[in-house]
């Protein structure tokens, strides 16, 4: 795909920095804090992969630094955090053959929401062969957040996708813990049009009572899911256990239908932080994004 074409599809009224507040936008209410995104296309230029076309608005940037293994885009959040109302918007496409890597200066606060919940949308859409490393920090909930999140991803059938996200409820070296919330997240992927994973997560009320059963999470104040999604994924299984051994986090790893999902728990969101750094530089064959 060309630059022209790439720039063609991604005009649109995000806006730019300059762009009026929530509050004078019509249909959003007075008390919404921030609202805007980021958009960025990657499509190739000879044998490299960079991004060229980024529209930006609101306080959320994505800036690209150096890197000599693939093309980074780095994803900030200029508020400091986010609450109630807020909504943020990430749409990432690559184009055909491209190779990136997308992921965030800072783990992501959510705080307090009195009414409205914060919503996070998030669209990833890969071209045939294009390889995309999705790899935020984590998320970090504090009591009484309301979360609303929905990750979509549409994929050519050659395409791959690494994917990684994690949940903590509460800094536990502050002494913080998240008694009460809400945690609305759903994922859906599909290849070639066909849904092949789908995932719905909710949690209401008291976040803290329902973590601790040891149906739903055994006393873990982190949760974490690697997703990898290729066609060779099934035959990785073995690498991504491999890379699993020596976790102190609860975790299992598991392959069918062209993808390999692990997930990790636990009551130490610093062990499980750990536990996710060295999986996915095993797993990938190369260190995390540098911001990590």
């Amino acid at each position: 795909m060309s630059a022209s074409a790439l720039r063609s599809d991604m005009r649109s009224d995000m806006g730019h920095a300059g762009a009026a507040p929530a509050a004078s936008v019509p249909g959003v209410p007075a008390f919404v804090r921030a609202k805007g995104g980021v958009r960025v296309a990657f499509g190739t230029a000879g044998e490299r992969t960079q991004a060229l076309t980024v529209a930006e608005s609101g306080g959320y940037r994505i800036r690209f630094p150096r890197n000599a293994e693939i093309c980074e885009g780095t994803l900030i959040n200029t508020g400091g955090g986010m609450t109630g109302g807020d909504h943020m918007r990430v749409d990432v496409t690559l184009a055909p053959a491209a190779r990136a890597l997308v992921t965030s200066q800072a783990a992501e606060k959510l705080y307090r929401a009195e009414d409205a919940p914060t919503r996070i949308d998030i669209a990833l859409r890969l071209g045939a062969g294009s390889h995309l490393a999705w790899l935020p920090q984590e998320m970090i909930l504090f009591d009484r957040a309301r979360l609303v999140r929905r990750l979509d991803v549409e994929m050519a059938p050659d395409a791959s996708l690494t994917l990684a996200e994690s949940l903590v409820f509460g800094r536990t070296a502050m002494g913080e813990a998240v008694t009460e919330g809400r945690l609305d997240d759903r994922w859906s992927i599909r290849r070639d049009g066909r849904l092949i994973f789908a995932e719905a997560v909710r949690l209401d009320g008291g976040i803290a009572a329902r973590l601790a059963r040891p149906a739903i999470g055994g006393e873990a104040r982190a949760l974490a899911t690697i997703l990898h999604v290729a066609p060779d994924a099934e035959a990785r299984l073995d690498a991504m256990r491999a890379a699993l051994a020596g976790a102190t986090s609860e975790c299992g790893a598991s392959a069918w239908n062209g993808l390999l999902v692990a997930r990790l728990m636990g009551p130490d969101p610093a062990a499980l932080r750990a536990d996710i750094v060295r999986t996915i530089e095993t797993f990938r064959g190369r260190s995390v994004p540098r911001y990590w």
